[in-house]
C-alpha cells in the first residue's frame, strides 16, 4: 500500500477515560450531574463541539454551550494524557509499516493541537508525515476532504490507500473518498461498524501489516 490513514481516538489511542473525566468535569462546572462513562463515550467521534452539545443536552443554550466548550478544552488540555495510552498492537503495527516504507498519517475530528500533543506525549508522532484534526479543514469526517489532501501530499494512488478507524464515521469517510476501509473491533464505537461494514475487520492492529503488505520471502 502507498498510504495508511489512521483515526486517533478509539483506533490508535485509548482516550476514553480522559475524555469522560473532562466531560464530567465540564458538567460539574456547569452545575450538572456526571454522566456514565459509556454514555459519554457514545458521544465521541464528531469533534469537541458536537461532544459538548450532546453532553450538555438539548436544554443548553448557545451561551452555555460556548462556556462549556471553553471549559472543556481548557480542562482536557491539562488532563489529556492522565490515562490515555496506545492500544495493544499499535506500536508494533506502526513500527512494521514504517519499516516497509508505507506512508502514514492521522485524520481525526479531534482538535489538531490536542491530537499532535497526544502523539508526541506517547512518542508515536515520528511515524506520521502529517496529522490533521477536526479544525484543519472546513469540513470534518465523514467528508473526504482530509483524505483527498493526504493522498495529494503523499503522492499516493487512491486505490492503494486505506483508512483505519473504529466507527462508521471512518468507514463512511473512506467510502466518500473512494479508498479501502479497515475497522477495529475495540475502541469507542465499534458497534457502529455493523451499519457500515469495512473491507477488513481486525481485533488488533498488530496483524494489519500482514494483511496489506505481506513480508517478502527470499
Amino acid at each position: 500500500m502507498d498510504l495508511v490513514i489512521f483515526d486517533l481516538d478509539g483506533t490508535l489511542v485509548d482516550s476514553k477515560q480522559d475524555l469522560c473525566n473532562s466531560v464530567n468535569a465540564t458538567r460539574a462546572y456547569m452545575g450538572l450531574e456526571a454522566l456514565p462513562d459509556d454514555v459519554v463515550a457514545s458521544y465521541v467521534g464528531n469533534g469537541a463541539p458536537v461532544l459538548i452539545k450532546r453532553a450538555m443536552g438539548e436544554e443548553a443554550t448557545e451561551p452555555q454551550l460556548e462556556e462549556a466548550l471553553s471549559y472543556f478544552l481548557s480542562y482536557y488540555r491539562e488532563h489529556m494524557l492522565d490515562y490515555t495510552r496506545e492500544y495493544p498492537g499499535v506500536r508494533e503495527c506502526l513500527y512494521e509499516l514504517h519499516g516497509r516504507g508505507v506512508k502514514m498519517a492521522v485524520l481525526t475530528n479531534k482538535p489538531v493541537r490536542f491530537s499532535k500533543e497526544i502523539l508526541v506525549g506517547l512518542k508515536l508522532d515520528r511515524y506520521f508525515f502529517e496529522v490533521y484534526g477536526g479544525n484543519s479543514f472546513t469540513e470534518k469526517k465523514p467528508h473526504p476532504m482530509g483524505i483527498d489532501r493526504l493522498i495529494e501530499e503523499a503522492g499516493a494512488a487512491r486505490e492503494r490507500t486505506w483508512m483505519v478507524g473504529d466507527s462508521s464515521v471512518d468507514v463512511m469517510t473512506a467510502r466518500n473518498a473512494g479508498v479501502k476501509a479497515v475497522g477495529v473491533t475495540y475502541g469507542l464505537k465499534p458497534a457502529t461498524l455493523e451499519e457500515a461494514p469495512p473491507d477488513l475487520l481486525l481485533d488488533t492492529l498488530a496483524v494489519f501489516p500482514v494483511h496489506i503488505a505481506p513480508p517478502i520471502t527470499l
